[in-house]
This record gives C-alpha cells, sequence and structure tokens, in this order.
C-alpha cells in the first residue's frame, strides 16, 4: 500500500502526511503525499467502505494479535511494524507488545539513520504473535540474515528502495505486507507492485468465526515465477540474484525499467495503438461496480482521451501516457482521491496493465480471461497471477479493479497471520 518512479527513490521519504491525503503507489517511498499505489487502491477501497459503514463497531480491538509464520527453510529473520498514526499523523514503528512510538525526525533534509526497531523473528518452522495497535496504517517488513537499513529526513522515513542497486537493502532478501487497521476493521494484503520476493500468504479471522486468505502460491510457485519472468522476452534482466546466486527479488517492470533492466519504452506502441482506437469509437467507463448509473465516455482527440458524464458535460481529459506512466499509473495517469478523474484513471491504468484497453469498448473488463493476451503487456503481473492459487495478486498499483488484488479485510477482526512460505 505504500510509492518517486526512479532509482533514487530510496531518498524518498514516508511523509509525515495522512496516507488518505492524496494518491499515488509503488515507487514512492511514502505514506502520504504520494502515498505508494497500494496505498491508494486501499484508500479507494476503504472511502467506498465508509460510505455506508455503520458506526465504529465495539467489536474491534485496540490490539491486534497477527501471527507470524516462517516456512522459508531459512532462519535469521527480522520484522518490522511501521506506518502512521490516522489520529494524530505520526510516523513511527511498533514494537512486538503493540506500543506505538513515533519517530523523531531531524530538523532537515540530510538523512540520519534511524533507530533499530526489528523485532526478532520466529526461527524456520516456528511462528511468533506481535501486537498491532488500532489506528495505524503501514508495512510489515520481513528480512532474511540481515536487518534493513532504513533513515530519518525531515519529511519522514526513508524507507529500502531495493531495485535501486546503490540502496543498502539491496543485497538483502527481504518483502512486506501492507495493512490498514483503524475502527472499522483490518485490511490487509500481500503485495507485488514493486517485486516479487518472499512469498507471503495474509489472512485474518472476524468475530463472526469467518476466515479469509490470500496471497498464496501454487506449489513450486516461486521458482515457476522466477524461471518464467526470465524466459519472457523483455523482462530477462529483472531477476535480481545476490552474490552467492540466490535470487533475491523479481522486479516490477516500473522498477526495472527505472534501472535500465528492460525498455523504458516498452508499452509506447501498445499506448499508442490504445489511445487511437477511441478516435472513432466511443469508450464506456463505469468505474463502480456498486454504481452502475456513473458511467462517463471517452474520446480521442489529438493525444487526449477527453471524458464526459451522462448529462454531456466534459469531466475529465487524458493526455497519451507513456510506458513509465502506465507502469507506476502516475503522471498522465494520476488519480486524485475524488469520485470522477481518479476511478477513470484507475480504470485506464489496469486496462493499459491487462491489455484490454483500445480492444474493449467498455472498462474495467471483469473478465480475467482477457487479460495480458497481447504480446506486449505486463508480462510479470500474468506470471504472478498465473502461480497464485486463487488467481489474485497485487502485480500493479490498481489491480484491485474488478477485485483482482490478494486482500483480505474484516470489519470485526479478532486475530490475522501472514504465513512465509518456502524460499526453495
Amino acid at each position: 500500500m505504500l510509492h518517486p518512479r526512479t532509482p533514487s527513490h530510496a531518498l524518498d521519504p514516508l511523509t509525515t502526511r495522512s496516507p488518505w491525503s492524496t494518491h499515488p503507489p509503488r515507487g514512492v517511498r511514502r505514506l502520504g503525499a504520494a502515498v505508494p499505489a497500494l496505498l491508494a487502491a486501499l484508500v479507494m477501497i476503504i472511502a467506498a467502505a465508509l460510505s455506508t459503514a455503520t458506526p465504529a463497531r465495539a467489536a474491534v480491538p485496540d490490539k491486534l494479535p497477527l501471527t507470524i509464520t516462517n516456512d522459508t527453510g531459512r532462519s535469521g529473520l527480522y520484522l518490522y511494524v511501521l506506518g502512521v498514526d490516522l489520529r494524530t499523523d505520526e510516523l513511527g514503528w511498533v514494537n512486538a507488545e503493540g506500543v506505538f512510538t513515533p519517530w523523531s525526525l531531524p530538523g532537515g533534509p540530510v538523512r540520519v539513520d534511524a533507530p533499530d526497531a526489528s523485532i526478532p523473528g520466529p526461527a524456520d518452522g516456528a511462528s511468533m504473535t506481535v501486537d498491532v495497535p488500532r489506528n495505524i496504517s503501514g508495512r510489515v517488513y520481513f528480512s532474511f540474515a540481515s536487518k534493513l537499513d532504513f533513515g530519518l529526513v525531515d519529511a519522514g522515513l526513508v524507507q529500502p528502495a531495493p531495485w535501486n542497486p546503490t540502496d543498502d537493502n539491496a543485497a538483502i532478501l527481504f518483502d512486506w505486507s501492507e495493512f490498514t487497521f483503524n475502527d472499522y476493521g483490518l485490511w490487509l494484503n500481500s503485495t507485488q507492485v514493486d517485486q516479487f520476493a518472499v512469498p507471503h500468504t495474509v489472512s485474518v479471522t472476524g468475530d463472526d468465526g469467518s476466515s479469509s486468505t490470500a496471497g498464496a502460491l501454487k506449489d513450486g510457485g516461486r521458482q515457476k515465477i522466477i524461471d518464467t519472468v526470465e524466459q519472457t522476452r523483455g523482462f530477462e534482466k529483472t531477476v535480481v540474484r545476490g552474490a552467492d546466486g540466490q535470487v533475491l527479488r523479481v522486479l516490477s517492470p516500473g522498477k526495472a525499467s527505472g534501472v535500465d533492466a528492460m525498455s523504458a519504452t516498452y508499452l509506447d506502441d501498445y499506448i499508442d495503438e490504445a489511445w487511437a482506437a477511441y478516435t472513432d469509437k466511443k469508450l464506456t467507463v463505469v468505474p463502480f461496480a456498486h454504481e452502475p448509473e456513473t458511467t462517463f465516455f471517452g474520446t480521442t482527440t489529438g493525444n487526449e482521451l477527453v471524458f464526459t458524464n451522462t448529462a454531456g458535460e466534459q469531466v475529465a481529459r487524458f493526455a497519451k501516457p507513456t510506458t513509465a506512466n502506465v507502469w507506476d499509473c502516475d503522471g498522465a495517469l494520476a488519480a486524485p482521491n475524488d469520485h470522477v478523474v481518479g476511478p477513470i484513471s484507475r480504470t485506464l491504468c489496469a486496462g493499459l496493465h491487462r491489455g484490454t484497453l483500445g480492444e474493449s469498448t467498455q472498462e474495467p473488463v471483469d473478465d480475467a480471461s482477457r487479460f495480458y493476451q497481447r504480446d506486449l503487456t505486463n508480462h510479470y503481473s500474468a506470471i504472478v497471477h498465473a502461480n497464485m492459487v486463487d488467481g489474485r495478486a497485487y502485480g500493479f498499483a490498481f489491480d484491485d479493479v474488478t477485485g483482482q488484488e490478494s486482500l483480505v479485510h474484516s470489519g470485526g477482526p479478532v486475530k490475522a497471520s501472514i504465513a512465509l512460505g518456502s524460499l526453495d
């Protein structure tokens, strides 16, 4: 849930503003003015939920037990629970007992090392439980063999950016899950928006006894993802190995192109084709499944896709995006947290990732069998989805469009878990 979009993202702070203040993903290492796009996606989900929500439920505990299980085949695990206090907008960290401590930010832009916020994790084959306090939104990081290096600047927390080969964390095997826990419950997801590294399954159990799980890989899925990505034209260099030859991560195309591991213009020909398709036909966008009456109509004029509402009023216009804009759903496809431009932008970005925009006269397309059928498409996301037990993943920032994301939610959570899967 948490996104700048260049190799220097390691220098992008997690800002002190509320993650709900604006939109964004995945590159931005901040929670706030440029909230990573997953957070952007989650913002929309929560906003929709709260629009019809009942008052805060008494069943939501002050602290939620989160169990971490290590079935990776490796020990030397470190955990971090980091985020923003949704009541105060303070950024900080949580210890194993569920106590939130705000970071003491320096007075200037010069980076200083953050205090060690690591929690010793369980050995291979074991589990442990940490408490997460209510009204926190952030990430649970998990690293192996080495602790992660975090920094502080006056604007906030500098998080790891492993796609940047000069980042101090680039040689460490690590990954993260993203969460929001507030008065309306828990949202918890696994994410592959930036990278695929450590397989992990997320789950939550509610006070009614129901449980939901997401993010489970098929048997042998990690190696299958690695092998298939390396065999896919244009993506061959996105698999990153350590000095010992072991795979540390597979970079998403946005991160890979930012460090010249794949072409920065990979999608350009397809984008040209998709944008031109609506010169002589109309695109209908119905961004909310629960609001079929909210409909927008787009046609291409020059390099712009211009949208009107059902009253014929112009409500949005989008310049033709670059490949980088598509990968990160930003720039020409920036999605503000509103009820018009943002939802249309999210829909367009999802269609471009999945290869349906240009072919379809209505978006979003909800038939997953039509996704990723082009030669030029987000093969990384397609491969990750194909190796998930339930087909759900966060392969790009707005993969939640039509509910393809690996997200669990409960309005009355009593416990949650993150299970780290085999690395062999």
